[in-house]
């Protein structure tokens, strides 16, 4: 026990003393053109005795004063190498960690937010949670978990005046609402600046405003709070707006100037909560870089991919005209050479119904919040599409609410960027593996 002891004190000096040599000669070799004479030569004496030290396998003792010595040398001569400040050394260390990082980003796992709902129930972006009433609103300890667990931002708006709630619209289509909005300038997190939607609505004839982010679906909000619970709510945002207005359609009035609002029937006195919703953050998961450097994707993949290369407007800066680069996710559904088509809700590929992924028999069948695939675009009905060489064709899982292939065509395989792995936040039920 007691030489075992000894043995690693030993051991553990020759690795110090070991350490130290190779400080000294990192000195000598980057600041020997700056040191005096007197200087070089103290600094490879030193650097000598404790050399021979080790060559002859001094005790512990004589290698502490040798290092000793060595260091005293060093203090004179060691520059901005020793003795390094506190300052210095959490520089290097948190270079160095930004480089790891930086490289384990680029080439094995990166992480990714998810932006929109174009792949929902499969992935979340931002959804809201609609409080019906001000009592079902969460206390102000529920907030903040809620602001832990899963990104909640909170958004009320109160009544100024007694009337009905009115939503402005910009127009009423088959599947689909434009609840009219403008861009002003907001900040995310309290601090980083950023872009945010603004909308009005009126109760009676005043208006009240509310900002979200910009990727946030409001129609989505809208609809859980104004469209009554026994309406047809299979789809989300706009398009189950529009199936409930379309089967009402004596809600919509249109004024003599031309503008036209949807009566949401929902009266409030002045004070009242006009709209009260959470704001949850989209999911975030890791995306996993590497595997495609070795396997090809397969259909059915969750598909991140960049979109510096599809030349589509959809992708181009409005004011600039530039190309954007953004990291998109949707499912891979066609790889080169295949056909695809949409029949009524069912996406065919080759001549049947794709398969690869549960999400895909979910929309056929509309099963549960799957809308089933819209054919619209290059898969418009009756039109089929075959996948050029060296691109994939990527398709959101809510189809009725998904800017995709259907619309801008096909990715090229060099922009594909890999496949999710893990969901690590929000902390709710869909923590963990990617579906």
């Amino acid at each position: 026990m007691f030489f075992g002891l000894f043995s690693s004190v030993e051991t553990k000096m020759r690795a110090t003393a070991a350490n130290w040599l190779e400080l000294a000669d990192k000195v000598y070799n980057y600041r020997r053109d700056v040191l005096s004479e007197a200087e070089r030569s103290a600094l490879q004496m030193a650097s000598a005795s404790l050399r021979r030290q080790l060559r002859e396998k001094s005790d512990a003792s004589k290698l502490k004063l040798g290092i000793e010595a060595l260091e005293n040398v060093l203090r004179r001569t060691g520059g901005s190498h020793y003795p390094r400040s506190g300052w210095m050394e959490n520089v290097e260390f948190f270079l160095v960690a930004a480089i790891v990082i930086l490289g384990v980003r680029m080439y094995f796992v990166q992480p990714f937010k998810i932006p929109t709902n174009s792949m929902w129930p499969s992935y979340n972006g931002m959804t809201p949670e609609v409080f019906a009433t001000q009592a079902d609103e969460p206390s102000t300890a529920g907030r903040a978990l809620r602001l832990i667990a899963m990104g909640a931002r909170p958004r009320t708006v109160d009544a100024p005046v007694e009337g009905e709630v009115l939503v402005p619209l910009v127009g009423v289509g088959y599947d689909r609402i434009v609840i009219p909005f403008q861009e002003v300038k907001g900040r995310d997190w309290f601090i980083l600046p950023s872009r945010h939607k603004q909308y009005t609505l009126l109760v009676g004839q005043r208006p009240v405003t509310v900002t979200v982010p910009l990727d946030f679906d409001f129609e989505w909000a809208v609809r859980d709070a104004f469209v009554p619970q026994n309406s047809d709510r299979h789809d989300s945002g706009s398009t189950g707006i529009a199936a409930h207005i379309n089967a009402n359609p004596g809600q919509i009035v249109k004024t003599q100037d031309g503008h036209q609002f949807w009566r949401t029937g929902k009266r409030v006195n002045a004070g009242e909560r006009v709209l009260s919703f959470d704001i949850l953050t989209g999911d975030q998961l890791f995306v996993d870089r590497m595997s495609y450097h070795f396997v090809k994707p397969q259909v059915g993949d969750g598909f991140v991919f960049r979109t510096d290369n599809i030349d589509h407007p959809d992708m181009r800066n409005r004011a600039t005209g530039r190309q954007i680069e953004q990291y998109y996710i949707k499912r891979l559904v066609g790889t080169p050479g295949d056909t695809l088509e949409i029949r009524n809700t069912t996406l065919m590929r080759n001549g049947s119904p794709i398969e690869g992924a549960k999400a895909f028999g979910q929309n056929a069948t509309k099963e549960g919040d799957y809308p089933g695939y819209r054919a619209v675009g290059v898969l418009a009905q009756g039109r089929t599409y075959t996948v050029p060489p060296d691109s994939y064709i990527a398709l959101g899982d809510n189809s009725a609410n998904s800017q995709d292939s259907r619309y801008w065509g096909a990715v090229p395989a060099k922009d594909v960027v890999g496949r999710p792995l893990f969901i690590y936040y929000p902390f709710t039920k869909r923590w963990g593996p990617a579906p």
